[in-house]
This record gives structure tokens, C-alpha cells and sequence, in this order.
């Protein structure tokens, strides 16, 4: 089943509220446009001004309009005007100004007035490259990737699972994690919580993204050679960060979790496999049981719980983190739990960064 919670919350909005917080995004690639569709319509938004800096503006708004993953922006029509190099959404209704600069500090957010920014990028992820920001005047900047910082770690929110941790005097930078991180973690916490966790591993079966090439040809990921092959025709195991990164959510499992992932040659719609260790014996049946109730309460719309044999283009366009492939649940000797967690790495992911923006717009209105 597809939900629609962003636009349920938008909804539930006080009426009341005037002021709209004043957006920017950075980024307007495929998290960028989907974050900006799925929060166009919330009340506390307005959204400015995009950069994007190697897409030119009759191309973005092209893209805004037509995906081929997503289908057509449903109800709403983005059109560039060249003469004033404006975005037009309905004829006019916003209107958002467009540049291509190269870096953040090439932009002027602030004569915009600009209160928050999408950083979707996916190229500034240190404290220090993001300061531009906040060198002209943003108040918050909310990141589509995790931002790196050992010293000083930037709050990773998964929504539903630990966005309550988000302080607004504190936070004025945050990210939505990882879409893997978004789709284990439900997952992680039911298991954690219910049943205890010893140790465990995951891979991920990932579609292949805009850090691959469509043929072979040399590639900047000089850490990932694989991703230099065509992800047209091949697996290929790569690295991903997002088990380790459950440890910054759930630091008593620091050291416990580990993975990897396999780009496969699909467009969208993963799976993550789940493997742990349990500190008691279960069955099957009680484990889908805990995660069927989590679905249905605490973690609804966020965690699914799938009956149905379906397949990967099944959960294209689901905006929930992460859906339990209950058919594929398994217990070996008890105590080796095996899980399956379907997610759509690009819509439920963009969801959850549109849940983040409402969150932290809200805290400064």
C-alpha cells in the first residue's frame, strides 16, 4: 500500500500560521526535484530560489515536470522563463529564482532573505563546506547525505525513528542519514527493542545511481574502481556505510553492525538483506509479529509490513522508509534471524527529507 504522510501532516498544519519559511535548494538532481514535489505543496514552505550548477534552467524544469522513474508531476507544471531566468510553477504561483554556480558561497542567499536550504548535492559534506551558508544568513540547512565530522558529528536524523533528538538550538545542521540507513533502521529498533541484537551484517541490493557511468569510463570514486563499469549490465558489490551508521542512533550496537551493497543494473526499487544474531530464541512468527504491530502504531508510514508476493517495482513511488517482506522472514537454529526490507531509495527517501524540512521550518517560525 502507498501512503501519502507528507501530505496528511501538511494538512494538519495550524491554519494559523502566516509566516512561510523561506527555502532554497542546492541541488537539483533526483533527491533535489523529488524533495521539492513532495514539499511544494506544504503551507510552512516557500521555496525561492534552486542552484543548480550544471544543469541548465530549461533542463531542470523539464526534469521537475517529467521522470522517468516517477511519472509526471501529478496536478502541477514547472516552466523556465529565460528573459528574468525563473522557475514558474502553475503559471506563476511561485515563482523561484535559478543559478548555476559551482559552490555555496557563489550564491546570494541572502539578499533572497533565505531561511533554510536543501543542500542535495551530495558534494558538501563537512561542516566547513557547508559554513557558506551560514555566512549569508541561512538559519538551517538540511543535507541529503551524512555529513562527515568526527570530532563534532552532525545529527543524522531517520525520521520516526530519532527525529526527536533534533534540538533547534543546537542543530542547524542536519541530514536525513542515508536511504539504506532509512530503510534498516525501523527495522533495527523494533528488533532492538522487542528482542535484543548480538551482532549482525546486511547487504543491500541497491539500483544503480549518478555515481556509476552508463558505460565504462573512468570515474572520480577512485576508493570504488567497480563504479567506473557500465551499471547497465552489471552487479557490482560496492561499499555503504549505512550499518555503521545505525551505531550513531544506536550506539550500544557501535562496532556490531556491518555491511555491504551490490549495485544491480534496475532503476529504482531496493531491498536490504538484514542478517542478526539474537540474544534469545524466537520464530518467525513472533518476529513478523513485532514487526507487523510496530508498522500499525509507532512506526506507521514509516515502517511497512508487505503480505503479498511482490516485486521491486511494486514499492516504486511508496513514500515509507522501509516495507517488511514478510514472506521472506527466516529463523535458522532459533537464533539467526534473517529479514528482508524493501524501500524506494529515491521516493521514500525524498519523503523523509520533506518530513526533516517541515520539521526544522517549524522550529523557526
Amino acid at each position: 500500500k502507498k501512503t501519502h504522510r507528507q501530505t496528511d501532516r501538511q494538512r494538519e498544519t495550524m491554519s494559523s500560521k502566516t509566516k512561510k519559511v523561506r527555502v532554497g535548494v542546492n541541488g537539483f538532481g533526483r533527491i533535489g526535484r523529488l524533495a521539492f514535489r513532495l514539499a511544494y505543496e506544504n503551507p510552512n514552505l516557500e521555496f525561492v530560489h534552486v542552484n543548480e550548477g550544471v544543469g541548465a534552467g530549461e533542463s531542470s524544469a523539464y526534469l521537475a515536470n517529467w521522470d522517468s522513474v516517477h511519472g509526471k508531476w501529478n496536478g502541477h507544471e514547472m516552466e523556465f522563463d529565460e528573459e528574468t531566468n525563473t522557475m514558474r510553477v502553475d503559471g506563476g504561483k511561485m515563482i523561484l529564482t535559478y543559478s548555476q554556480k559551482m559552490s555555496p558561497g557563489e550564491v546570494d542567499w541572502k539578499s533572497m532573505d533565505i531561511d533554510m536550504v536543501l543542500e542535495c548535492s551530495g558534494a558538501f559534506l563537512t561542516r566547513e563546506k557547508l559554513q557558506a551558508y551560514f555566512d549569508a544568513g541561512v538559519k538551517k540547512v538540511v543535507v541529503s547525505a551524512p555529513v562527515k565530522d568526527k570530532e563534532n558529528p552532525v545529527l543524522n536524523i531517520v525520521y520516526g525513528v530519532n527525529h526527536s533528538d533534533y534540538d533547534k538550538n543546537a542543530d542547524h545542521i542536519v541530514t536525513a542519514a542515508s536511504c539504506t540507513t532509512n530503510c534498516l533502521a525501523p527495522v533495527i529498533q523494533v528488533i532492538l527493542k522487542k528482542v535484543g541484537i548480538v551482532r549482525g551484517s546486511i547487504t543491500t541490493i541497491h539500483n544503480v545511481t549518478n555515481t556509476q557511468t552508463i558505460v565504462d569510463a573512468p570515474n572520480s570514486k577512485k576508493s570504488d574502481l567497480r563504479r567506473a563499469r557500465s551499471g547497465l549490465v552489471n552487479l557490482a558489490p560496492t561499499n555503504t556505510g549505512s550499518a555503521t551508521a545505525i551505531a550513531l542512533i544506536f550506539p550500544e550496537l557501535k562496532g556490531k553492525l556491518d555491511g555491504l551493497a551490490v549495485r544491480v543494473p534496475l532503476i529504482n526499487g531496493s531491498l536490504t538483506d538484514i542478517v542478526l544474531d539474537l540474544p534469545r530464541d524466537v520464530t518467525t512468527d513472533e518476529i513478523n509479529g513485532y514487526l507487523k504491530e510496530a508498522s500499525e502504531n509507532e512506526l506507521k508510514d514509516i515502517l511497512g509490513f508487505e503480505t503479498q508476493p511482490l516485486v521491486s517495482t511494486d514499492y516504486i513511488n511508496d513514500t515509507r522508509s522501509s516495507i517488511i517482506d514478510a514472506l521472506s522472514t527466516k529463523v535458522v537454529d532459533k537464533r539467526h534471524l534473517k529479514i528482508y526490507a524493501w524501500y524506494d531509495n529515491e521516493y521514500g527517501y525524498s519523503a523523509r527529507m520533506a518530513d526533516i524540512a517541515n520539521m526544522v521550518a517549524e522550529s523557526i517560525m
